[in-house]
């Protein structure tokens, strides 16, 4: 009579090896499950961002020499107000702060501006980046949505971002005048310097063959667009649902945890405009409210400088690095003082203060003009 089939274990084998097979079973299956999970394009698209990101910094970093006088004389950039004014509008024309803000480490690396300078250029970069929520706010309204939960979420990212970076401005201003973080340094590195050279000076000098070296600039902006918008491609698309988010409503309310979530967010995207503008689809939804909502904001505010940290680190520019960590903490500082101190009363404040803007179109239509006007005044003074 012949045995049912059944698994066959070497009789030879120890018992211990036996015990064992179970659990590498599972061990393999795991690993099969995570290799088919894997989206190998989009790893292979976020080396590519990452390879454009390096080649524009050092196409900006080439063509900024020439665009001296452009800046100085033309649009009057010779302080810090102006410095801010120009980096806000452009923010404002290109819908981010990112490229602006590397624009400014390169401005400072070719001597256009000085520290004080570059620091109030990324300031105005990331005041003018925040328009771009209220915007996709406007045109959830256009689509049809309730105008209140539309735009209240970009009018609270300018105002949140608006106080919290006016008040770190005049910090990190200090900082850097009393040197203060002079001495915390991180440099490129002499191999990755020797690696970048090797594999985008050839690029930059056929750039340069034919076009003129002040393009240069250009065609490093253009890139940096790209680059930003290849890394939003790659990461992953997430999906939430009402008993999803049922597991962690109680922890939206924690200023604390919405703070670490923004910072964190904000940190893996490498974007602010990416951790900020899903506010207003998740408000649409009712996923969070608006008071939740301001913690979220001051956290994704710091970590935005990551993407720019990392330009400096590529410029290899100890005055470039010592800017943006000035940007980092001055902001962290007032961040946290806000929460430990006087929280409650600054949501209050600034949830009355959008209240009034949405009270009716004209003075809505006062703020945009304000935030408009404020830039070109700082640019003329």
């Amino acid at each position: 009579m012949e045995m049912a089939d059944s698994p066959q274990v070497d009789a030879l084998a120890p018992a211990d090896e036996v015990a064992q097979l179970p659990a590498l079973r599972h061990i393999s299956k795991a690993a099969d499950f995570v290799v088919r999970r894997v989206s190998w394009s989009k790893i292979a698209l976020f080396g590519l961002s990452l390879f454009l990101f390096i080649l524009a910094i050092n196409c900006m970093k080439e063509g900024a020499y020439d665009l001296g006088p452009l800046v100085r004389d033309r649009f009057t950039v010779t302080n810090a107000a102006n410095s801010m004014g120009f980096g806000w509008l452009f923010a404002y024309v290109i819908m981010s702060g990112s490229p602006v803000a590397a624009s400014a480490l390169t401005f400072l690396e070719a001597g256009i501006i000085d520290q004080l300078g570059a620091y109030s250029m990324i300031t105005g970069s990331r005041l003018g980046a925040s328009l771009l929520v209220l915007l996709i706010g406007f045109i959830y309204v256009l689509r049809g949505r309730s105008r209140v939960t539309s735009l209240d979420m970009g009018l609270l990212c300018l105002t949140i971002t608006g106080s919290t970076y006016l008040i770190g401005l005049f910090l990190g201003l200090g900082i850097l005048h009393f040197g203060m973080l002079d001495g915390v340094q991180v440099t490129s590195g002499t191999l990755l310097n020797s690696i970048i050279n090797l594999v985008f000076e050839p690029i930059i000098a056929f750039l340069l063959s034919f076009l003129p070296s002040w393009s240069l600039f250009l065609v490093g902006l253009g890139i940096i667009l790209i680059s930003f918008s290849s890394f939003d491609r790659c990461l992953p698309e997430m999906t939430l649902k009402e008993s999803q988010l049922g597991h962690v409503s109680r922890l939206i309310y924690r200023p604390w945890v919405m703070f670490l979530l923004g910072m964190t967010i904000t940190m893996i995207s490498m974007s602010v405009s990416v951790s900020l503008a899903i506010l207003v689809p998740l408000s649409q939804r009712h996923f969070v409210r608006r008071e939740n909502v301001i913690p979220y904001i001051m956290g994704a505010n710091i970590t935005t400088f990551i993407d720019t940290l990392f330009a400096a680190v590529l410029l290899n520019d100890p005055k470039a690095f010592t800017v943006v960590l000035a940007n980092m903490v001055s902001i962290a500082i007032v961040s946290i003082i806000i929460l430990t101190t006087m929280y409650r009363r600054y949501e209050q404040l600034m949830l009355r203060f959008t209240a009034s803007i949405m009270q009716n179109d004209r003075n809505l239509i006062f703020f945009v003009v304000v935030i408009i006007l404020i830039p070109l005044l700082l640019l003329i003074l």
